[in-house]
């Protein structure tokens, strides 16, 4: 705990088999209370390899529910758990647990309410050997986003992020896609809402085990970001309504 708030790490797995015990063994247990690892249907030994580990709470979906899916599974079993803050870490060790500890802290001490570990910050990307298409289109994207919701983010597609509970309560993020764009869909609803989203910097690694998508979904994927930042200023401007950001809060 910090502060006395539990602090419970929620990794969506997905094949980890082969990177899950590199990744968990860097987990500060020292602040962080529990760990739920849930498995979107592997074909490795993700969820054996898991056990293993020791890890408690691992729930192993009976098919593949996508990346929003399992998410969704992660974040609703965080908070039946009594979760207090929530820290999403993939366990493809593309990004390092040792940010665990920074980034519960800025949430725990009242600065931010959602931090992401950016990529862009610095030159983690690069270094770590993002492909360089990837990070063109993701400043491109970024670049776009921050127009059409009117903020400053470095990047809004990293996937390790930590969330105050009362963040995630006030969005409705079970309506989600169960898809790749939940991720965005999430930020935009955070926004909505009247949150802010604070970042720290981080390094990546890209190597064959770390999770990927090939071209054909990252296309998807991009449109489909930008739809959802369309849709965003519309219903920012009253000019159309969206499930979407059917829940607000004033702020």
């Amino acid at each position: 705990m910090i502060h006395d708030k539990k602090v419970v790490v929620v990794m969506p797995a997905y094949n980890a088999e082969k990177t899950l015990e590199q990744t968990y063994n860097e987990i500060p247990f020292d602040i962080v209370d529990e760990v739920i690892l849930t498995d979107d249907c592997s074909k490795d030994n993700t969820v054996e390899e898991a056990r293993r580990l020791g890890i408690k709470e691992v729930i192993r979906h009976g098919r593949n529910k996508g990346y929003g899916g399992n998410q969704k599974t992660c974040y609703n079993r965080a908070l039946e758990l009594g979760a207090d803050i929530v820290i999403m870490l993939h366990p493809d060790y593309q990004y390092t647990p040792k940010l665990i500890e920074s980034m519960v802290y800025v949430i725990a001490n009242g600065v931010y309410p959602v931090v992401l570990a950016s990529r862009i910050l610095g030159k983690g990307a690069l270094k770590g050997g993002m492909p360089i298409i990837k990070y063109v289109a993701n400043r491109t994207l970024t670049f776009i986003q921050n127009i059409l919701l009117s903020q400053k983010l470095s990047e809004y597609h990293t996937g390790y992020r930590a969330f105050s509970a009362e963040t995630l309560r006030a969005v409705d993020y079970n309506s989600n896609s169960d898809d790749f764009i939940f991720d965005n869909e999430m930020l935009a609803q955070i926004f909505y809402a009247g949150y802010e989203i604070g970042e720290v910097t981080c390094p990546t690694k890209y190597f064959p085990e770390a999770s990927s998508i090939n071209l054909k979904r990252s296309s998807i994927y991009g449109l489909g970001v930008l739809r959802v930042s369309l849709v965003y200023r519309l219903c920012k401007w009253g000019l159309m309504r969206s499930s979407l950001f059917g829940k607000k809060i004033g702020k």
